[in-house]
């Protein structure tokens, strides 16, 4: 899922360049990352990316590897569960009854080798009968920006040493009142928003809970027998409600399993994410420009690319990002509050930024 519009990440991510095409950690885009991670299990021949449509090129010309017939353009938004009735109807026309796992393409997972061995698990859980599988997070803190999922507190499996749970319910982002009671329980995960299940499954699944985006899958796969069809996709972005899978599916459907995963796992929300995941001098300090110079700084980021000097004087707790035509400055903890400055740049003089 490749369809993000980033607005946290301003000014780096502009609405032509949101940040799953952004070389946020590492050396590779958040999307090449993700298709990479999972390469050893899923080549690019059986890899399809849904993105918006005024993306296309953008990730042509960021995956060459993957096939043009697999890179799907939204011509709208529809949150989730579009994208994978999509996904499932594309696959179903393909390879009936195939696995699939839906990922979010803005991911920062560090250990790529746990989260792959606990991805094949997915796998065999979700080819073995009419489940529904995700993967949760393990909290470490009362976090407050996810969902929640919560499990039956014995496995009811063990799939290569990877223990699977049955899902009693799916929680909304709590309060912090809240999340501290789940962290203290012990049997709720973050929901990290990763799905693996059989094309079939899904469907009947859609059929249940979502009669009408099914029955715009089954026209969308009938359509989509002789090979790829533009217009049959627009079509069916077109007519689709905009609903997320975990609230028409997951919620309701009877059998959710969820695998708990501890790989380093981060969701890269804000300018805070990245902080967070860099490397930090003795006072706390993030530097990631090319001219900066920092005193009596504390646990404060800079970026910037633009070649001009930078100077932080007697700053805590602060992020600095310039771009070539912007500069933003913000109390570190803050920046997810950065989209209200991306919502009012919808406006004249300011659009122009976006």
């Amino acid at each position: 899922m490749a369809g993000g519009s980033g607005t946290r990440f301003w000014p780096k991510s502009r609405v032509a360049k949101p940040k799953q095409f952004l070389q946020l950690v590492g050396k590779k885009t958040m999307l090449q990352q993700t298709v990479a991670r999972i390469s050893g299990m899923v080549p690019p021949e059986r890899t399809l990316i849904i993105t918006n449509k005024s993306y296309v090129g953008l990730v042509q010309e960021q995956l060459p590897d993957v096939p043009a017939e697999n890179i799907i353009g939204e011509p709208v938004g529809r949150n989730t569960a579009p994208v994978a009735a999509a996904a499932a109807a594309i696959i179903e026309a393909r390879t009936p009854g195939a696995a699939m796992a839906v990922l979010p393409s803005d991911h920062y997972i560090r250990d790529e080798a746990t989260f792959a061995a606990i991805l094949e698990s997915a796998f065999l859980k979700a080819e073995a009968g009419a489940h529904l599988v995700t993967i949760g997070i393990r909290p470490y803190r009362p976090e407050t920006g996810f969902g929640y999922i919560q499990t039956e507190q014995e496995s009811s499996d063990i799939l290569e040493g990877n223990p699977v749970h049955q899902v009693k319910r799916f929680a909304e982002k709590p309060d912090l009142k809240t999340a501290l009671s789940f962290l203290e329980s012990g049997d709720f995960l973050w929901n990290s928003g990763m799905f693996v299940w059989r094309s079939d499954v899904i469907m009947d699944e859609f059929e249940n809970h979502l009669p009408e985006l099914h029955e715009l899958a089954v026209r969308l796969k009938g359509k989509l027998a002789g090979g790829m069809s533009v217009p049959a996709v627009e079509a069916f972005y077109e007519a689709a409600p905009s609903v997320s899978v975990d609230y028409g599916i997951m919620e309701k459907a009877a059998t959710v399993y969820v695998l708990p995963g501890e790989f380093g796992w981060n969701d890269v929300g804000s300018w805070q994410a990245i902080y967070e995941l860099e490397d930090k001098d003795e006072q706390g300090n993030v530097a990631d420009a090319e001219n900066l110079l920092m005193t009596g700084c504390s646990n404060s980021y800079a970026y910037s690319r633009s070649g001009r000097l930078i100077a932080l004087v007697g700053l805590e707790g602060i992020g600095v990002v310039e771009t070539d035509d912007a500069l933003m400055v913000c109390r570190i903890e803050k920046s997810q509050d950065v989209r209200e400055i991306v919502a009012r740049l919808q406006k004249d003089p300011f659009q122009k930024y976006r």
